[in-house]
């Protein structure tokens, strides 16, 4: 009798410990590093709070590589949206939410097969200008801090003590203003590395390219020069780009908020099905101009995933990743080309997907996925 009783509860205790071990791997929760010690150089948030990341430690063959990950959250180009940005998880850690591992972060090989066991890093973002600015004065009536490339430095410094010094394999990512993030400091993040090591930067829907908006004005312009003035972020710019362009010129937006005052493209920008056909044809318009403005095909090294789907970034989750119904081109979710790409399994990687609404695949994408 007791025999029988005990195995009654041993058997669904085994079973629970199985389960929340699984979902832990599974979800891989991340515990989140805060790096106090940067306050002293100045390396903070907008709201002076210390910067921080997430690291889950690789292991076996992925001890001795690297993916670190930057978070997106758009901009702030006036005092007052970084003020309010102080409030919440985009300028303060204080605030910021605890944070799981998924899609090109998971630590599961079925749904990660790449990169499951590298040391993955998550960068918070919390400066408000894609880790640029660098202003030492401190206005008192605002407290603001405009330090994000100092918060770049400071990180980086964590991680190469933490073992990246010594990485073999390499790939810094990151989504939206995270993506935009990849692009700026991609080349100061190789200079970082072994000149022994593998390093290549991916940017997930952080290709902003130099285009009129729907009113036919160069509105998005004057955002970025007001957020590079604002955060004096021009001495923090690829040289190799501010000695060709001005430093406002970083990005652009099909549709901003001064060239659509009546909100007549609101439902469309949420839902692709319920754009007008002169608002899909002015997309598809944006498209062609977008492909015209991608980087050509000289190097091998120069991958592209271009997708017709109604959506933003898409490495962040395991849906859209590397799932069975992940949305493809040419019947390849973006997971494996990510990975064929960086191990050069194939000549070249340059998938650009049909004019929407072409793609079937695209059912798995949701608008409430996407982040700014």
């Amino acid at each position: 009798m007791v025999g029988v009783k005990s195995g009654t509860w041993v058997c669904p205790l085994i079973c629970l410990l199985y389960l929340l071990a699984f979902l832990q791997v599974e979800g891989d929760n991340v515990p989140m590093t805060l790096l106090k010690s940067a306050v002293a150089e100045g390396a903070v948030c907008l709201d002076g709070s210390p910067p921080a990341y997430h690291l889950s430690p690789g292991s076996g063959s992925g001890a001795n590589n690297w993916l670190v990950f930057v978070e997106g959250g758009g901009w702030c180009s006036t005092v007052e949206y970084c003020v309010e940005r102080k409030s919440n998880f985009r300028g303060s850690s204080k605030h910021m939410p605890p944070l799981s591992f998924s899609g090109m972060l998971g630590g599961v090989q079925k749904s990660n097969p790449d990169f499951y066991n590298w040391n993955r890093v998550k960068i918070r973002y919390c400066d408000g200008a894609s880790f640029t600015g660098d202003i030492e004065t401190v206005d008192p009536a605002t407290d603001l801090h405009f330090r994000g490339a100092r918060v770049w430095r400071a990180i980086m410094k964590d991680l190469l003590a933490k073992g990246m010094n010594k990485a073999e394999n390499a790939l810094l990512g990151g989504c939206s203003a995270g993506g935009l993030t990849t692009i700026l400091h991609c080349d100061s993040f190789r200079s970082l590395l072994p000149a022994s090591a593998k390093v290549k930067c991916f940017s997930d829907a952080g290709y902003f390219i130099d285009a009129k908006d729907i009113s036919g004005a160069d509105s998005i312009q004057s955002f970025y020069g007001d957020v590079v003035k604002l955060h004096a972020s021009a001495n923090n710019l690829p040289s190799s780009c501010t000695s060709r362009l001005p430093a406002s010129k970083i990005r652009n937006i099909l549709v901003p908020t001064s060239a659509d005052r009546n909100n007549t493209w609101g439902d469309c920008k949420l839902d692709i099905k319920k754009c007008s056909q002169d608002q899909l044809q002015t997309l598809q318009g944006f498209r062609t101009t977008f492909l015209n403005a991608l980087p050509g095909a000289g190097s091998s090294s120069t991958g592209l995933f271009i997708l017709s789907c109604h959506a933003h970034c898409q490495s962040g989750d395991a849906d859209t990743w590397f799932a069975a119904d992940s949305p493809r081109i040419d019947n390849t979710p973006i997971g494996k080309a990510v990975g064929d790409w960086y191990f050069d399994r194939s000549s070249a990687v340059r998938k650009i997907d049909c004019p929407y609404p072409c793609n079937t695949s695209c059912r798995r994408v949701a608008t409430d996925s996407m982040e700014d």
